[in-house]
């Protein structure tokens, strides 16, 4: 580990973990053999599972889940409150108090595209795929592929022969 990590006491750290330099995280739980690229930030009551990769320019806010295997690219952003405000309706700057963590679920497998925007209250189905650049608004269903702002489902994928999986042609939208 480098001199340039910021890694409070309470975090969980498992087996095997690669942090690159310029990191900052509190109060969350990374899984064994995850490896997690410079500029991330993971906050307090996040939860990274294990053999995951987050790419650099990352954040991770409290209340998101990532389940294992996932990869997520640079610069994806995760949002944690559908209605932001600085202050309250007096006037005064916002506590804790004044909102309620919006919690995010990514399942297994799951993929990522570099700058991604993923909105609160939303899951993220076992082995979907989220283009780059695309802004996730609503649920994606297991093993789709979506792109776009807002994210639509653009096709699916069904396992092949081998151990994979292939992309079919099935054109929808998210619900």
């Amino acid at each position: 580990m480098s001199q340039y990590l910021c890694i409070a006491p309470d975090v969980k750290l498992g087996r095997d973990v690669k942090l690159a330099s310029f990191i900052n995280l509190y109060g969350c739980e990374i899984g064994d053999e995850t490896k997690i690229g410079a500029f991330v930030e993971i906050q307090k009551n996040a939860r990274v599972g294990a053999r995951c990769k987050i790419s650099s320019h990352t954040f991770i806010c409290e209340g998101v889940t990532i389940e294992d295997h996932v990869f997520i690219g640079h610069g994806v952003t995760f949002i944690n409150d559908a209605y932001p405000r600085a202050t309250t309706p007096t006037g005064e700057l916002q506590t804790t108090d004044d909102w309620t963590v919006q919690r995010t679920l990514v399942h297994r497998g799951a993929s990522i595209g570099s700058g991604a925007t993923i909105l609160a209250n939303v899951v993220i189905g076992q082995n979907a795929i989220v283009g780059a650049g695309s802004v996730v608004t609503h649920a994606v269903p297991d093993h789709a592929i979506v792109a776009g702002n807002p994210a639509r489902v653009l096709r699916f994928l069904v396992p092949n022969s081998g151990n994979g999986l292939l992309a079919t042609p099935s054109v929808g939208t998210l619900e």
